[in-house]
């Protein structure tokens, strides 16, 4: 049994019931769109798991610090994971009384708990790790990023690029509209 997959007791099949669970789920990397999220540590999760009558609801959080690169300045930068758990899980025969209505629902709408009873959380954790983890992680609000010419980083001062006359004549030379320069509007 693995560290995030839980043996559901049976005092929980059992209307209404609640159980708490909780433990460390060790993921040392994590891909989330470009971006490569490395953790040094465990990170810390709990479940809430509630018999609904026809379903496990599953609520909880997963915390923990994540590392990648900044996507303007390629610099590491950490973020502070605080990830809302969320599954839904029909028992047994509640299971099978949508098959019938399938195509109004949804077929990947309602998980089934395994008639094991095991229920693995780390799909629920990841993505709750994908949905809190930031569009565009950055180092610092006002990143500089790097320079196009050179590649040095701007955060660490102006790489003098720009200062090149051959480089400004070549560049003006190069733009589509370097034609409208010397026009007057009116």
């Amino acid at each position: 049994m693995s560290e995030t997959t839980i043996k559901i007791p049976a005092e929980l099949f059992a209307l209404a019931e609640s159980s708490h669970f909780e433990g460390a789920y060790d993921l040392p990397e994590l891909a989330i769109g470009p971006d490569d999220y490395v953790f040094a540590g465990p990170l810390a999760w709990q479940v809430d798991i509630t018999n609904t009558g026809s379903a496990l609801l599953v609520e909880g959080s997963i915390a923990g610090e994540g590392t990648c690169a900044c996507s303007r300045c390629l610099e590491d930068v950490s973020h502070d994971f605080q990830g809302t758990v969320e599954g839904y899980f029909l028992i047994g025969d509640a299971g099978n009384a949508f098959d019938e209505d399938e195509e109004e629902i949804g077929e990947d709408e309602f998980e089934v708990l395994p008639d094991d009873h095991m229920l693995d959380l780390a799909p629920l954790l990841q993505a709750a790790l994908v949905i809190d983890a930031p569009d565009m992680p950055l180092c610092r609000e006002d990143c500089a990023g790097l320079c196009p010419q050179c590649g040095a980083n701007l955060n660490e001062g102006d790489c003098g690029c720009g200062e090149d006359p051959e480089l400004a004549a070549f560049e003006q030379e190069a733009n589509p509209f370097s034609a409208l320069a010397n026009f007057k509007f009116e």
